[in-house]
């Protein structure tokens, strides 16, 4: 199982990026998929998740402004930024909970690549 991220880039403050993962291999079942980032000498932080129910959650600071959804057909997640901020600069990681089929039980976490975002000012 890999995940695929794509979508980042250089954008001005204000502007918008959509970020996109896509999963593949020999996939039973999805849990929660997530986006999270991490900025030059922080911690790797949560941004948004969203349940295979569709149920979200977001860090404050992105509320308002950025909305994830998935694509279980499709086997993908999206985060949709808006009215990017320079704070937001960052490089995204993609998360999801899956369940291979090479699993007998339980699900395993996999992470994508990562993708750089940037917000000039």
């Amino acid at each position: 199982v890999q995940l695929q991220a794509s979508g980042g880039g250089l954008v001005q403050a204000g502007g918008s990026l959509t970020l996109s993962c896509a999963a593949s291999g020999s996939i039973a079942s999805f849990n929660t998929m997530a986006w999270y980032r991490q900025a030059p000498g922080k911690q790797r932080e949560l941004v948004a998740g969203i349940t295979n129910g569709g149920s979200t959650n977001y860090v404050d600071s992105v509320k308002g402004r950025f909305t994830i959804s998935r694509d279980n057909a499709k086997n993908t997640v999206h985060l949709q930024m808006n009215s990017l901020k320079p704070e937001d600069t960052a490089v995204y990681y993609c998360n999801a909970v899956i369940k291979p089929v090479s699993l007998i039980a339980g699900a395993m976490d996999y992470w994508g690549q990562g993708t750089q975002v940037t917000v000039s000012s």
